[in-house]
């Protein structure tokens, strides 16, 4: 499973980390982006930190290195967190992933007050972990591809109203 972002430094991490520890070892989780940081946000490895997620070589990378690397990961899910992402992904996107857009607004954008970009980190976090959550409990061993799709866009819908 990839979590896809534009520069892989704060919500692509968080997602990652987040299926890792909500999937109990039945999902494994990477992260990539479409134009990598060359460092992970110090707010979004501070906020794993506090909730106790492992950070450890936690690190921006583009999702090629993954889909070229020897040999080569194939993923069964994509999700994109930013239309830049999506973007990449309808374009050309290798295998015959499930995919779904999960727009999570970018935490690092908001004004370098810190009380601002902790809340924004804060709704970040907790859309990632509302969406992961509802996916986790998926009966995905029995339902088909189609009705996978159809509970990804829903899990999508359902977050953008709420």
């Amino acid at each position: 499973m990839l979590f896809l972002g534009l520069h892989d430094r704060a919500r692509s991490l968080m997602a990652e980390r987040i299926m890792q520890r909500e999937g109990r070892g039945r999902f494994r989780a990477y992260s990539a982006g479409v134009d990598p940081a060359d460092a992970a946000h110090p707010m979004a490895l501070q906020w794993l930190r506090n909730l106790k997620y492992d950070v450890a070589g936690l690190r921006p990378k583009h999702w090629r290195e993954l889909t070229e690397a020897e040999p080569p990961l194939a993923f069964d899910f994509v999700f994109t967190l930013s239309d830049e992402a999506h973007g990449e992904m309808v374009a050309g996107w290798p295998g015959q992933s499930i995919t779904s857009h999960w727009e999570i607004p970018d935490p690092v954008l908001t004004d370098d007050d810190d009380a601002e970009q902790g809340a924004a980190f804060a709704d970040a976090y907790r859309m990632l972990w509302n969406r992961i959550t509802v996916f986790v409990n998926l009966p995905l061993a029995s339902i088909d591809h189609l009705s996978i799709q159809r509970h990804l866009r829903a899990i999508s819908e359902q977050a953008e109203t709420a």
